[in-house]
């Protein structure tokens, strides 16, 4: 049976990159009806920091890659990593120097099959004698991942591509205990625009804050899994089930994978329009929230804001464009740009008067009739419905650009509408 693992160090957030590497895992387990593990390698007492571990595993658990096993941990095991490496030196294959435990390095060459790159070789005297336990007493990277691997019966090494150094080395611990080598698959690394290693210079880079930026996880899923591997069919929306069953590590491809910002945003937007109005009140809520323009949830009319969800979820990259762009629904009073106002309204107060006065008779209050009713009104004034329009949209938005006024209008209501217009239509 197939059997990976995701083995985070908890000294940072978790980043791009490592989501990739998770989640590349989670695929090749679920379509090889295999088992994901979870380990964190914290073997690192002074950086690694239980924050960290914290935010690793909020970051899987939104992005659904659950684990069957785990998780596990390097620091309750650090008397494994003794006992394997003082057999190596009792064997001859090691020695100890100032309190510390070293694997010597045979003759020869070392060879592996990377699924991903192919054959690779490296000549063993270009290799430094390997530490095995720190003279703290603390396992190295290399040493324990040998271990870990072994004793949780890892089948296939999944990781990044700056891991292929290190893989020779492991390799000739393995050899040396006797082991089973796993197979390995070395994914080429995530580049910013400008083609160097995805970095914070680049914006954000830690699942977090592309949380927080509003993006749904199951977007953020859907781009992560084409990011250096193809499906081999030309389409780029998937659901999490099509693509267990297209996964193959034979289809990663070799070239760095650059992390388009604007790609995301746009496969994000696809994902916000087919999800129900229902489903984002509840993810675009806490974003009101921040933003002070819901208070309690005593008294929301959940009934309005799924309506207003509905009509501008069409135009949003974001959950934060949902939020923002909602703000003339939540507000008592919309923010009015000074601008604006002067440019659109300015002159027009007895207009809009007027166009109060023929609103009230709108019954029942609906885009339809709202729109037959200004066309009526802009006919009988001798105007252009394009005259009327932008001064309304400006009187109870705020804003230049809405979704279709009229249906801004419905969704509003009678009562806020009439009251916004009105309150420029004092002379």
């Amino acid at each position: 049976m197939v059997r990976v693992r995701f083995a985070p160090s908890p000294t940072g957030a978790l980043h791009v990159g490592g989501a990739r590497t998770a989640l590349f895992n989670w695929l090749f387990a679920r379509n090889k009806k295999g088992v994901f593990i979870l380990r964190i390698e914290d073997s690192d007492f002074q950086r690694s920091t239980k924050e960290a571990e914290k935010t690793i595993i909020e970051g899987l658990s939104w992005l659904g890659l659950n684990w069957d096993e785990g998780p596990y941990r390097q620091s309750e095991r650090l008397d494994v990593y003794r006992k394997y490496a003082e057999k190596i030196v009792q064997e001859g294959k090691g020695y100890e120097e100032n309190g510390a435990l070293i694997f010597k390095v045979p003759l020869g060459e070392t060879t592996f099959n990377d699924i991903v790159w192919g054959e690779i070789k490296i000549k063993n005297e270009t290799l430094k004698d390997i530490v095995m336990i720190k003279s703290d007493g603390t396992p190295t990277y290399n040493f324990a991942v040998v271990i870990d691997d072994h004793d949780m019966g890892i089948t296939h090494v999944i990781r990044g591509e700056d891991h292929i150094a290190n893989t020779p080395k492991q390799i000739l611990i393995y050899q040396a205990l006797g082991w089973e080598v796993p197979k390995f698959a070395h994914l080429p690394m995530i580049l910013g625009p400008d083609k160097s290693k995805l970095s914070k210079r680049h914006g954000a880079t830690s699942v977090a804050e592309y949380k927080n930026m509003g993006f749904l996880p199951e977007a953020f899923f859907n781009y992560l899994a084409l990011l250096g591997w193809s499906p081999g069919i030309d389409r780029e929306i998937f659901s999490r089930e099509e693509l267990i069953e297209l996964f193959s590590l034979e289809r990663v491809i070799k070239r760095g994978a650059v992390f388009d910002i604007k790609k995301l945003e746009w496969m994000n937007a696809q994902y916000i329009k087919k999800t129900p109005a229902e489903k984002l009140y509840d993810l675009v809520l806490p974003f009101w929230k921040e933003r002070g323009w819901i208070t309690s949830e005593e008294n929301i009319d959940k009934e309005y804001l799924i309506k207003v969800i509905e009509l501008v979820k069409e135009r949003c990259k974001t959950l934060v464009e949902l939020a923002n762009f909602s703000d003339y629904f939540l507000q008592k009073e919309p923010t009015y740009d000074k601008i604006l106002v002067e440019q659109e309204i300015r002159g027009k107060e007895k207009l809009l008067s007027e166009v109060s006065e023929a609103l009230e008779g709108v019954n029942p209050f609906s885009s339809v009739n709202i729109e037959d009713c200004l066309k009526n009104f802009a006919e009988i004034k001798g105007l252009k419905l394009k005259d009327i329009a932008q001064t309304v949209r400006i009187a109870i938005s705020g804003k230049k650009v809405t979704p279709p006024l009229f249906e801004v209008m419905e969704t509003l209501g009678k009562e806020r509408v009439i009251e916004r217009i009105k309150r420029w239509g004092i002379v």
